[in-house]
């Protein structure tokens, strides 16, 4: 999989820009506020419907416009397709493929692959749970794009839910609020089970992946490992060696509704769900001890680096081969880190790549190599250098 051109329109920083890309390594070389990582963030914009830098996407809209465009021609085994988003402030997106509307953005997905690696990555160690739980859904939609519907659904009741449990609590748990938390409970429980279902599989096919490169990058370090944590469901569930079993969904949702149900008390006195995927975590282990608190920075790096190679790897072997999505990375990592993943970016179909100077990138990478630079306060310019190597 690679895209052949990628086109934006008041993205970002960007008024327009219409670049032909190619295979292998294109590097993006210019000064930092130049614009090169939104091309990178354009580009994943169309794989997840999200961006790495940012939660919303007001701020993904160029300042004074009423909406972005991001588009690109994507070749899978020889096929090409057209994908594009338009990023509206004061209405719903619209998505397009090859020119014809789709009732939902979602819909695209699953045309486009990426896997990104930038600077940010190391709140995925150090961060929160939620930095955490992002990286599994987004990987998990990439596996399986029809997730994003269960996804969408169950934080949509959630909050519906998380609002019935203040109004029943500050209303003396009424009889008529407790018959339709009964509902949403139900409801709650059936989308639950399918992401929890998803997640246990990821973690369970991802796992050794994740060793592997961990090993390769930090071969002196102690082993890595990943393990899924939950309040909600029994132990059994949760070794990454479990093989994942047909009847998880059916099996999920049951014990999700009997922990709801022993949970209500709480939930009431507290108004919040207590219950549930958006509570769990992904636990990053170095040896027996978790990687966030104990982790060296080096090894904390490694740990974020290990992680997106592992879905990289994964998603090659069990889908398209996503594009490789690498932002401004090689000037943060030592010299066995940028051998490592220029190992990696080497042997992919396409990677992307920005650097601010061409010594940030290791002279195995060769390919295109494309000049970003600022005409003005709202232009900018990509224009392909004559030189061929990376290096």
């Amino acid at each position: 999989m690679h895209i052949r051109a990628l086109t934006l329109r008041d993205f970002r920083s960007w008024e327009h820009a219409d670049i032909e890309l190619s295979t292998g390594a294109t590097v993006f070389l210019g000064a930092n506020g130049n614009g090169k990582t939104n091309l990178l963030e354009a580009a994943g914009y169309l794989s997840g419907l999200g961006s790495h830098r940012v939660a919303a996407d007001a701020p993904l809209i160029r300042m004074g416009a009423e909406r972005a465009r991001i588009g690109a021609v994507v070749v899978n085994t020889g096929r090409e397709l057209r994908v594009d988003v338009e990023l509206n402030r004061n209405a719903a997106n619209r998505a397009q493929i090859n020119r014809s509307p789709v009732r939902r953005p979602r819909e695209i997905l699953g045309i486009l692959h990426t896997v990104l690696f930038a600077p940010e990555d190391l709140a995925l160690v150090r961060g929160d749970p939620g930095e955490r739980r992002r990286f599994l859904d987004e990987l998990c939609t990439a596996r399986l794009p029809r997730l994003a519907a269960v996804r969408s659904d169950y934080e949509r009741v959630l909050r519906q839910r998380s609002a019935l449990l203040k109004t029943a609590g500050r209303h003396a748990k009424s009889t008529a609020d407790l018959s339709t938390l009964d509902v949403w409970d139900g409801h709650l429980a059936c989308h639950a089970a399918v992401l929890l279902a998803e997640r246990l599989r990821l973690v369970h096919d991802l796992h050794p992946y994740l060793a592997q490169a961990y090993a390769a990058i930090a071969p002196e370090s102690r082993p890595a490992a990943i393990g899924y944590r939950s309040s909600t469901l029994p132990t059994e569930f949760l070794e990454p060696t479990r093989e994942p079993r047909p009847d998880d969904v059916e099996a999920l949702e049951a014990i999700v509704l009997r922990e709801l149900a022993a949970a209500r008390p709480k939930e009431l006195e507290r108004g919040v769900c207590l219950v549930g995927p958006h509570r769990d975590e992904l636990d990053l282990l170095l040896g027996a001890a978790p990687a966030k608190g104990f982790a060296s920075h080096g090894e904390s790096w490694s740990f974020a680096l290990a992680l997106r190679l592992g879905a990289f790897e994964l998603l090659r072997a069990t889908a398209a081969e996503p594009v490789l999505l690498l932002d401004d990375v090689f000037a943060e990592l030592d010299r066995r880190r940028r051998q490592a993943l220029a190992r990696v970016a080497a042997d992919a179909e396409q990677v992307l790549i920005t650097a601010a100077v061409p010594e940030d990138v290791p002279a195995e990478l060769t390919g295109a190599t494309m000049s970003v630079s600022t005409v003005g306060p709202a232009e900018h310019r990509v224009s392909r250098m004559v030189a061929a190597s990376a290096g």
